[in-house]
């Protein structure tokens, strides 16, 4: 982060991505993730995940109390506390409920001039978003990104630390059927893990145990599973809802060798 920040004068270069990184040392997988993309283990038909969404609806308390400690940061149009939708003029003084940093839950309070200010977090799902701008509170780089037509900055609430995870590989005898799958929220946005581990299952076994294009080839049916058909409403998946359109990047990563397979 700190020398996309250096290239950034350097090279007048802008910008920002999200980090999914898999590293395989001395027996274990070391799974770091800094954004939205997704990690999972298939294992036996066992789905294990190996990371988590940072999103402003899973990190909302951490954003929420680094706008508490830095109000300065919101630049006087944002609020830091939650309501359950955007507050109206006429509701002054009337009682909503509202979460801070500190609530898993809601409770109720009296509606104040300040509580007018667009809130920190807005939206649900994939379409919330964090100052109205941004839907992923971690990655690298967006150290110019600020708010529309504004002067307020979004890096401050980024966090470039990824959450790691490790996998020991040598506590269990790993098949050629065991994958470790990484891939962009291009493909999750349409594909939940249960459908991955299918797509899996479905193409490996039509492949021979020590054919290596067997796992190219489910990253590469993932990938058109997940874009769908172009059609006259635009892309379709199978079940005629709407397909990714997101970037989809997958990486599908063999567990074990042919010498391990029964």
């Amino acid at each position: 982060d700190d020398q996309i920040e250096r290239e950034r004068a350097s090279q007048h270069l802008a910008g920002g991505c999200c980090a999914l990184a898999a590293i395989y040392l001395m027996g274990k997988f070391y799974v770091a993730n800094a954004g939205d993309s997704r990690a999972i283990i298939i294992r036996n038909g066992e789905i294990i995940p190996m990371s988590r969404e940072f999103t402003p609806e899973t990190e909302r308390q951490r954003l929420q109390f680094l706008a508490l400690l830095r109000p300065e940061l919101l630049g006087k149009e944002f609020t830091h506390l939650e309501f359950p939708r955007r507050i109206q003029p006429k509701e002054l003084g009337k009682k909503m409920l509202y979460r801070d940093q500190n609530m898993n839950g809601w409770a109720y309070k009296k509606i104040e001039e300040d509580d007018l200010k667009f809130p920190l977090i807005f939206g649900e799902g994939k379409k919330a978003r964090m100052m109205a701008t941004i839907g992923v509170t971690r990655g690298l780089g967006d150290h110019d990104l600020k708010v529309f037509s504004s002067n307020i900055h979004i890096k401050p609430f980024l966090s470039c630390f990824p959450e790691v995870r490790v996998y020991d590989l040598t506590q269990y005898e790993h098949c050629p059927d065991d994958v470790l799958v990484l891939g962009t929220d291009g493909l999750w946005d349409v594909t939940n893990d249960k459908e991955v581990a299918g797509v899996v299952m479905e193409v490996l076994t039509s492949y021979e145990p020590n054919d290596p294009c067997r796992y190219t080839m489910v990253a590469q049916e993932l990938v058109v599973r997940s874009r769908g058909v172009l059609k006259e409403r635009g892309w379709r998946l199978a079940n005629d809802k709407l397909g990714s359109g997101d970037d989809i990047s997958v990486f599908v990563i063999p567990l074990g060798g042919p010498g391990n397979y029964t």
